[in-house]
């Protein structure tokens, strides 16, 4: 088939691989470089990168609302395209375009944490599974007919980071598969179940340690390792990137035992951590070189 792929963060790269190669992709669509560094020089996306190692033209428009882009858009002749994490609104006329439209890869088992966050919400509200699903795209926040989905269980010390890879490799294997199968049936998205997955703000990052044990250490893992969930630890405020729950009890904060920390309800044992200006450390190797006090801010 002839494709067009939108995608711009890691997250995408897989999908793209996987269609390039086993189709023809007109053209990649990706954000524009920014700066980042400490030089601050622009720098591409990851599908940017990649879909140039590929020999893929490249395509960073800032917007995709004037006639002259949707025209562009159009003007490639594509049976579909295949959207993952772009990050850009598509107006209708760039939905209609394609002879089959416009498909999503989505990083949730739809209707549920439609939006921005869906794994770091899964996460954190203690989801037993989560998932991949193919959609056919619609005007709406990830509203549309259902093609396909793939499960995956969320296992008791899975991060974020663990998530993200595992589910980006099951989007690749999946949207491979419905291309191949393209025209599919699509189911409409049950009414009932829908949740949104907000935006993750920086504000949500400090850890409570009065909250109980289980919200603590799914904060932790939903959370890492962005923005990194973060306590103080004397005048120095430490991320904490890997949990799990832990015996113990004690006023919240309190250091148990090692780097196990007693919670409202029940204690998390820390697994990994990263220090001002360091790398991330497993929890043993911050404590060959940390004391820690009697108590966690």
């Amino acid at each position: 088939m002839r494709v067009i792929f939108m995608g711009t963060p890691d997250f995408s790269v897989p999908a793209l691989r996987a269609i390039a190669a086993r189709h023809d992709v007109a053209a990649v669509y990706s954000q524009p470089p920014r700066a980042a560094g400490r030089g601050q020089k622009p720098r591409p996306s990851p599908v940017h990168r990649a879909a140039e190692t590929l020999g893929i033209p490249v395509r960073t428009p800032e917007r995709l609302k004037s006639p002259e882009e949707q025209a562009a858009f159009a003007a490639l002749g594509a049976d579909v395209a295949v959207v993952v994490a772009y990050g850009l609104i598509l107006p209708q006329p760039v939905l209609d375009a394609p002879r089959l439209g416009c498909l999503n890869i989505h990083a949730s088992l739809l209707p549920r944490w439609r939006g921005a966050a869906p794994i770091n919400r899964a996460i954190m509200a203690g989801d037993a599974e989560t998932g991949v699903a193919i959609m056919q795209m619609q005007a709406g926040l990830d509203t549309g007919p259902v093609l396909a989905e793939a499960r995956t269980p969320i296992g008791p010390e899975d991060t974020t980071a663990d998530l993200h890879d595992r589910l980006a490799e099951m989007g690749a294997a999946l949207i491979g598969d419905v291309l191949d199968r393209l025209p599919l049936p699509a189911a409409p998205q049950p009414s009932e179940g829908v949740t949104y997955a907000q935006k993750i703000d920086k504000a949500e990052a400090r850890i409570d340690w009065a909250l109980p044990a289980p919200q603590v250490d799914r904060q932790i893992r939903g959370l890492s390792p962005f923005p990194g969930a973060w306590c103080m630890l004397g005048g120095e405020r430490i991320k904490l990137l890997r949990s799990r729950l832990a015996a113990g009890a004690g006023a919240p904060g309190t250091v148990l035992q090692g780097f196990t920390i007693a919670c409202g309800t029940g204690a998390v044992e820390v697994l990994e951590a990263q220090r001002e200006g360091k790398r991330p450390m497993p929890a043993a190797e911050v404590l060959r070189g940390l004391t820690l006090p009697d108590r966690l801010d």
